[in-house]
């Protein structure tokens, strides 16, 4: 008996792992995360199963699943949304599984970031602008940040900033970020990425609070902070230059 953590992706049911249709396919219990995995993909799971929504669990309860399924012998599909490496909240379901001496794996989602880039037709890396993206949020009720990490730090890099979990918090993302970047640097607020309710809002860290504040979003978005979201005028990548000889290119 296994444990199969399982990313759901970010929302649209067919940006789920083949892999992970095919473990929800084959295990006779299914735990997944009612408040935000959609429900289309429960259909995958087999005839008969146990399908338990852990919104309203604790994690001793979702351990009791657990046991109960391995005094069965019975496979779990454990389903979460987006990816499993980032704030899933897996870590210390894993701890204690090993506790148990039950085994488990891991079958990686596509991340939200991901879906909000592509909902944006945006590449969040642009030459001469920034090479790097850093994936962070703000302390909340579930998770406080440790005192290193801040907007102010992250910021100071001018990295593309994906700011997770804070679309509450806004005006402090846009104080604390506007001395760093700039009022007309520009920030996408992308809501339900790849959602049917998908939403997008565009703007700069001088207008966004204020455009939001006009028609609010309240939960299930990522905030972009960067130089690249709007960039034309950037440098090619010396990827495809004609000149660049690369290992797989072939050329004299």
């Amino acid at each position: 008996m296994s444990v199969h953590f399982i990313g759901a992706g970010p929302g649209a049911a067919d940006l789920i792992t083949v892999r992970g249709r095919d473990l929800l396919a084959r295990c006779p219990v299914c735990l997944y995360a009612g408040s935000i995995v959609p429900k289309a993909m429960l259909d995958w799971c087999p005839p008969g199963a146990r399908l338990v929504d852990t919104a309203p669990l604790s994690l001793d309860e979702i351990e009791a699943e657990y046991l109960a399924a391995d005094a069965n012998g019975l496979e779990v599909a454990r389903l979460h949304s987006g990816d499993l490496s980032m704030w899933s909240a897996v870590a210390e379901q894993i701890r204690r599984l090993k506790a148990h001496g039950i085994a488990y794996t891991l079958t990686p989602g596509v991340p939200a970031f991901a879906a909000a880039a592509a909902a944006l037709g945006e590449e969040l890396t642009k030459p001469g602008l920034a090479q790097s993206l850093v994936l962070t949020r703000v302390s909340g009720r579930a998770s406080p940040m440790p005192e290193r990490e801040t907007l102010g730090r992250f910021g100071a890099t001018g990295a593309t900033l994906a700011i997770h979990l804070a679309i509450h918090a806004i005006d402090r993302v846009v104080d604390e970020l506007t001395p760093l970047y700039g009022p007309d640097c520009p920030v996408a607020v992308v809501a339900w990425a790849s959602w049917e309710t998908e939403r997008i809002v565009r703007g700069t860290l001088g207008d966004i609070a204020a455009r939001l504040a006009a028609d609010p979003i309240e939960r299930t978005a990522i905030i972009f902070v960067g130089p690249t979201l709007d960039a034309e005028g950037f440098e090619n990548s010396a990827l495809y230059d004609a000149a660049y000889q690369r290992r797989f290119r072939g050329r004299e």
